[in-house]
Order: C-alpha cells, then sequence, then structure tokens
C-alpha cells in the first residue's frame, strides 16, 4: 500500500462565539489517502491555514520540503520511521511550533489509517492495553464570579464527571479573586470531584506571586495549578514546583520529547499534559510516554478526548485526559464516533477500526473555507 495524497482542509464557523474558547471556533482536518482506498483522519489544533501551507508547499530542498512531498508514495503502516521523515524535512522551516502540529495530525491519520488498514482500533495498535477506559476530567472556561463558578461545577459533577478544570477567564489578574473563584469551584464540588485549575499564563513569570497563590489553594485541597507561566519561563516554573506542594502542571504548548525532556528537566514540573494534535502526534505521545515511565511522572492528555482516549488506554502514565466541552462542540459537528463519558470516563469502541472517526461530508463541506483538500 502506498500513500496517493495528503490534504489538509481548514473548516470554520461563519460567525465567532464570544462564549467559547478560541481554538474552538475553527478545525484543520487531515486526509492521508492511499492506493487501496484507505483514508486515515488527523486533526490539528493550530492556525488552520498556516498548517496547511506546510503541507502542500513545494520544497526547496531536502530539509525543507513539504510534508505532502515527503510522503507520497511511502507506505502508510511504517508510521513511525515516516514521523522521524517528516521531522528531517521540515528541520530548516521549524524544530518546534507549526511545523510539529503539522506533523501531529499527519501522524494522528496515519495511525487512524493503520487501524482501518489492519481491521484493529488505534489503541490495540499501541502495545498491550493497560486499561479498558480512561478517566475524563470535565474542562470549561472560568466564569467571572464565584456564584457562576459553583452552578458551573455543580452542572458537572451531576453529569457524572468525578474531576473538573476551570481555567483563563478572569484568571491571572487579581490573585485574591482567583483563590475566591478557586474556593467556590472546591466548595460545589464536594469531598468526590477534584478540582484543578487553569491558570492560563496569567501569572507571566512572577513566581512568588504564583506562590502566593498556590499556597492559598493547596489549603483548599486544589489539585493542580496549570499554566502560571508562560511556556519557556522555566525557572519562574522550577521556582515554583520546588517551593510548592500542589501538583504543577504545564505542557500543552509543549512539542516532541525534545520540548518535554527539557520541561521536566528545567521546569520541574509535576506532571506533564502533551496536546496530541499539537506536540508531534500519537507517535510523540508514546515517545512522552517513555520520558514520564523513566522519571516516575504521570501525564495527562490535553484536548481531543476521542484521539487521546486511546493512547490512555495503552500508555500506563496517563492519569486522565481533558474532555474540554467547547472544543468537543466543534467535533460532534465534524466527525461521527465521537466519545460520550460515561460515569466519568471515555472509551473507546473496540468495534471500529482505526479511531472511530469519520468526517461528516455534507457538514465539513458548509464550513470549509479554503480551496485547498476536499
Amino acid at each position: 500500500m502506498k500513500i496517493t495524497d495528503v490534504e489538509a482542509v481548514v473548516l470554520r464557523q461563519a460567525a465567532v462565539d464570544e462564549g467559547i474558547a478560541d481554538g474552538s471556533q475553527d478545525d484543520l482536518v487531515i486526509l492521508v489517502s492511499t492506493d487501496e482506498g484507505i483514508t486515515g483522519i488527523g486533526e490539528v489544533d493550530s492556525a488552520p491555514e498556516a498548517v496547511q501551507a506546510l503541507v502542500h508547499q513545494r520544497g526547496s530542498h531536502a530539509v525543507a520540503t513539504g510534508l505532502r512531498d515527503a510522503l507520497i508514495g511511502e507506505d502508510p503502516l511504517e508510521v513511525e520511521r515516516l514521523w522521524d521523515r517528516m521531522y528531517r524535512s521540515v528541520i530548516y522551516v521549524g524544530r518546534r511550533g507549526i511545523a510539529i502540529h503539522a506533523i501531529s495530525g499527519i501522524d494522528i491519520a496515519l495511525w487512524d489509517l493503520k487501524g482501518k488498514a489492519l481491521g484493529r482500533p488505534v489503541c490495540e495498535l499501541l502495545g498491550t492495553p493497560v486499561r479498558d477506559r480512561v478517566r475524563a476530567y470535565a474542562s470549561m472556561l472560568m466564569p467571572d464570579t464565584p456564584e457562576e463558578t459553583a452552578e458551573r461545577v455543580t452542572a458537572l459533577r451531576e453529569q457524572g464527571f468525578t474531576a473538573v478544570k476551570l481555567g483563563w477567564g478572569p484568571l491571572g489578574r487579581d490573585a485574591d479573586h482567583d483563590v475566591k473563584l478557586a474556593a467556590a469551584a472546591k466548595e460545589a464540588g464536594g469531598e468526590g470531584t477534584e478540582i484543578m485549575i487553569d491558570a492560563g499564563l496569567g501569572y507571566v513569570a512572577d513566581a512568588p506571586r504564583a506562590i502566593r497563590v498556590a499556597r492559598q489553594l493547596e489549603e483548599l485541597g486544589v489539585y493542580w495549578l496549570e499554566e502560571p507561566f508562560e511556556p519557556d519561563e522555566y525557572e519562574a516554573y522550577a521556582e515554583l514546583a520546588d517551593t510548592v506542594d500542589i501538583t504543577v502542571a504545564a505542557g500543552e504548548q509543549d512539542v516532541t520529547r525534545w520540548g518535554f525532556r527539557e520541561l521536566i528537566e528545567r521546569g520541574h514540573v509535576d506532571l506533564v499534559q502533551p496536546d496530541v494534535t499539537r506536540c508531534g502526534g500519537i507517535t510523540n505521545l508514546m515517545r512522552v510516554d517513555g520520558l514520564c515511565k523513566a522519571r516516575n511522572l504521570p501525564f495527562s492528555a490535553h484536548c481531543a478526548p476521542a484521539i487521546s482516549a486511546h493512547a490512555g488506554c495503552a500508555m500506563e502514565t496517563i492519569v486522565h485526559l481533558e474532555y474540554f466541552h467547547d472544543h468537543v462542540r466543534i467535533e460532534r459537528m465534524l466527525f461521527d464516533g465521537t466519545l460520550d463519558p460515561a460515569g466519568g470516563a471515555l472509551r473507546p469502541d473496540s468495534a471500529r477500526p482505526g479511531l472511530g472517526l469519520e468526517l461528516k461530508p455534507a457538514v465539513a463541506a458548509g464550513y470549509r473555507v479554503s480551496g485547498e483538500g476536499a
């Protein structure tokens, strides 16, 4: 079997919805086709047109070529070898950031394609399953007031979630208000619900301020403080993590195993959060899993629950995955086969090969904003 085409299709809502997260307004879908009529589907959460350009561009030399050109004629079942081939093809374009985002979507599509070709779900291709379902935490934007926060946590708890994360929104503007919002969330969650707070980069690089907040969150019993600082502020992360007992989590902005190694070794974080649609795809999740095993660190998969659930069933260091309600909304519109949480967990459909996702052609046509791809 040979790859015959790689398409990057930009999909976008007609109007911006101010009530949901920015990254949930559009999507970039990757389609990898073969000469045997099997197509793999991938997804990228990034700047769609920029990713599309990297996929379709014609290269000038061997280490600055388009990803499509790097894959045409290759065997799609050799997924890990193709990851390395794609990485070599974009070295001069960028070894981090948007180039790896593009590789992520193609890698996901290749794993999906391989599962379809072999008639097996992706979770079975990644190794001996360690579980048949993965705990999911509900994730939403932080409301502005304690009252709204309590209402939101109560509603999510009643849906069966045993862990809830609230983030961004007003967080980072006023440390005292941040603690009040967290207190309201913790009280509404009760004893049976873990509460996580995502500061949304709000403390920038101010470790003393983050330490003051973190200590108060510890007293409340909050499980983790996520991304208090901008991604490359390793010294601030290390100062915070070395000072407080609360779990310090980060990594949704990071890519490749080398990037996560730096975050762990320089930032001293307690838990990493790779996003499969940005970090380098499923292949890189496997490599991050190896890093975490060697260091006895857990990781939690960021977003893309229908994809991450397969990894979570095969990788023992994954403690749970994010069920981000805003982004799930657009995925439900675009794909058949998305997963519904039951009892606060997601279970891949073992009867469906690959990732179990299929793009809805008529719906996708209505959201398509580019002439590239079909």
